[in-house]
């Protein structure tokens, strides 16, 4: 069992979006700058997240995605299930057919750690991993955008999102 790339970038895009967007709508060319993640590979995750009605997405100059609601308001598991990420511990995916089309020995073992993986993902929220990244950084500078960095620094506050 593991969490793919797919998840685990889209995760981490999102807390950068986050960090970020109360300044305007942010590029998908800065997320992949910074978290060293492609350019297509992000665009294609923002494609299912916008749909999933996670992000919004502005046109045109100076445009790029915001949050379409509040960090408070999205949790991980939201995430990982706009990009189709499955979370399966079980090697039948659910189906009860892993050992020669029979239930396995340990399938209720592989289920329950799948309902406690749902649970602890759906107990943490978007804002939550935020202020988690701005207090590991101890200040503000680290967390702005390239292209607004010749603004005035912004209040931790400021920049800690929540609902």
């Amino acid at each position: 069992m593991r969490l793919t790339t797919k998840g685990r970038f889209a995760v981490t895009a999102m807390i950068d979006l986050a960090l970020r967007c109360s300044e305007g709508p942010v590029s998908l060319a800065g997320i992949s700058d910074r978290q060293k993640i492609s350019l297509s590979y992000l665009e294609q995750l923002f494609g299912k997240l916008r749909r999933h009605g996670l992000v919004a997405s502005v046109r045109g100059p100076g445009g790029g995605y915001c949050l379409a609601r509040p960090a408070s308001q999205m949790t991980v598991t939201d995430i990982i299930r706009a990009v189709d990420e499955p979370l399966d511990a079980t090697q039948c995916g659910g189906r009860e057919n892993c050992h020669d089309d029979e239930r396995c020995m340990t399938h209720e073992l592989w289920s329950t750690l799948n309902d406690k993986m749902y649970e602890y993902l759906s107990s943490v929220n978007l804002a939550e991993l935020v202020e988690q990244q701005i207090r590991k950084s101890g200040h503000v500078a680290i967390l702005q955008d390239a292209r607004r960095s010749r603004s005035r620094p912004r209040n931790v506050k400021a920049v800690a999102v929540g609902g």
